[in-house]
């Protein structure tokens, strides 16, 4: 691309031109996946972070100022990059964290079985985990579950159904049964 043309798209953005500001996106969300991708983030936070990488640009393009804009932009996506592996590390320590608590909870012998337990909970869709943490880990009754997941108590009480029964049959496909 012609710099002169990259000027242009952020001298309108600048002065609220949101088709110039499209152009600048389509021109660099290439360029920003690629970089994002290489340097470790998976394909299902690729467009999160895409997105926020962009919206960083369109909050402080007014802080820009000469150099390359490329070199802007990347320094941009890394420190998005940073922050999503920082997240995705303390969420790690916490499923860690949450492992050994889980198993405290099971005598000796069942260490196993809490973690094939914690294994396939943790592998439900979050419609139906969180009911199912809530309501057998936390002792939250379902009124208070409701409330949090801002849902009717029907709802609640469907999803905790429903996920029992996938958690079942996870355990019971790891070779894990309830009897």
């Amino acid at each position: 691309m012609e710099n002169h043309e990259e000027k242009r798209w952020i001298h309108q953005s600048l002065n609220g031109d949101d088709e110039a500001f499209y152009e600048l996106i389509v021109h660099y969300q290439p360029v920003v996946e690629k970089f994002a991708r290489q340097i470790g983030v998976s394909e299902s936070d690729l467009p999160d972070i895409t997105q926020e990488v962009f919206i960083k640009v369109y909050r402080f393009l007014d802080t820009y100022s000469r150099g390359k804009f490329s070199t802007w932009l990347y320094s941009i996506t890394l420190n998005v990059c940073r922050d999503v592996f920082r997240k995705n590390k303390r969420d790690r320590m916490k499923l860690k964290k949450y492992e050994k608590e889980i198993t405290s909870f099971y005598p000796q012998g069942m260490s196993d079985y809490a973690a094939a337990l914690n294994e396939c909970l943790s592998r439900l869709e979050e419609k139906y985990r969180v009911p199912l943490v809530l309501y057998y880990f936390h002792d939250r009754p379902l009124s208070e579950i409701s409330l949090i997941m801002e849902m009717k108590e029907n709802s609640v009480k469907t999803r905790l159904k429903r996920g029992k029964e996938k958690l079942k049959a996870a355990m019971k496909k790891g070779g894990f049964t309830d009897e």
